[in-house]
């Protein structure tokens, strides 16, 4: 047993079985052996593909979506723009295209990206070379500020726990070995604590009957309040999740763009589960922010005028480039495709007027980044 996995098998062996956020947190950010310790994970050649790598249309329109914020909390200069997970840098460096159809906002932008991933930092670093970002490895250690944030698939690669429904409480699912020294899931005691922790419609809910709760998103989300209520900003949040729970499971392992068995080589997948927005939504709104949303992100994408800005580049481009957008988009926001399933969330300080495409009609594509 090889590398991180017998280092997790070490480690129950010691402490005893690991909730699933734990095994989780080990299996993606282990500082040796951790998925995004070792590997760019984006793109064909990677294990999945994010929405900035299929269409351009996506950061451009939230470039411009930060510049209409920026107008909008009264022209800060500097301003902090922070993205979480910047991935390969692709989405940034859209956006900052785009910014570039605002001079004054571009020249107040401050470039902060939240990455632990020496892998992606140093191609981060090298396609925004230009906007000369900062590193940092957490949200707390962004400096105080007017922000403007972004977060793309970044909230569905945080720990989650699992809870099942035992005879008659709810108990944790966890991480063991089984004699033959496998990793394998398992119940822990059932506790009426636990109960607790799962949504009172669901709480009745059959035995062996799994629900899942995202602690870390929710406390990031609250993170990110707190700062809105202390200087001027707007977050904008978009993955793929529900907004009301369901039972059962979604957490997943995915490599080479297929699906892979959880346990069986922790650090060679992703693992990943859907968002809870009514979580997240519920915290930052009790942490002070302003919340719109969740909406579709096909909704979302068409009010801030994809199909304007799409038009306008398929002006100049050839036949086979005119196709190759037209599938772009379409797979964005179709509801068949990415459309439904991906929500878009914003978080603003008190007081502000609703984000653009959050409310009727607003357009941006009266706005429009250079070719």
């Amino acid at each position: 047993m090889p590398g991180l996995k017998d280092k997790i098998a070490r480690r129950v062996r010691a402490e005893g079985p690991l909730s699933v956020a734990a095994f989780m947190a080990m299996a993606l950010h282990d500082p040796e052996a951790g998925y995004y310790a070792r590997r760019n994970p984006l793109g064909g050649a990677g294990d999945f593909i994010t929405a900035p790598e299929i269409s351009q249309v996506f950061g451009e329109l939230i470039g411009l979506w930060c510049a209409d914020l920026w107008q909008r909390i009264g022209h800060p200069d500097p301003v902090l723009l922070v993205e979480l997970g910047p991935g390969r840098g692709v989405l940034m460096q859209d956006l900052l295209r785009a910014a570039a159809a605002v001079p004054d906002f571009r020249r107040a932008l401050r470039l902060y990206l939240v990455e632990a991933s020496a892998v992606l930092r140093s191609e981060q670093g090298h396609r925004l070379a230009a906007a000369e970002p900062y590193f940092v490895a957490d949200f707390a250690d962004v400096p105080p500020g007017p922000i403007l944030l972004v977060a793309n698939e970044f909230l569905d690669a945080l720990p989650i726990r699992q809870l099942v429904r035992g005879r008659t409480e709810w108990a944790e699912r966890i991480v063991a070995l089984d004699p033959a020294d496998n990793l394998v899931f398992a119940e822990g005691p059932e506790s009426p604590w636990l109960s607790l922790l799962v949504p009172p419609p669901l709480r009745g809910s059959p035995p062996g009957t799994i629900v899942e709760i995202g602690p870390a998103a929710a406390a990031l989300a609250g993170a990110i309040a707190e700062r809105l209520t202390d200087a001027p900003g707007a977050a904008l949040l978009i993955d793929y999740g529900y907004i009301t729970v369901t039972p059962g499971p979604t957490l997943s392992a995915i490599t080479g763009h297929r699906r892979a068995d959880i346990l069986e080589a922790p650090g060679e997948a992703d693992l990943s589960a859907h968002v809870d927005f009514a979580g997240v939504a519920e915290a930052a709104r009790a942490a002070g922010a302003a919340v719109y949303g969740p909406m579709p992100q096909g909704s979302f994408l068409n009010a801030l005028g994809a199909a304007a800005r799409l038009d306008r580049l398929k002006a100049s481009a050839d036949p086979a480039q005119r196709t190759a957008l037209d599938g772009g988009l379409t797979r964005l926001i179709d509801p068949g495709e990415m459309g439904n399933l991906f929500k878009a969330l914003a978080l603003t300080s008190p007081g502000l007027p609703a984000p653009a495409g959050f409310a009727v009609p607003p357009s941006l594509s009266g706005q429009q980044p250079p070719r």
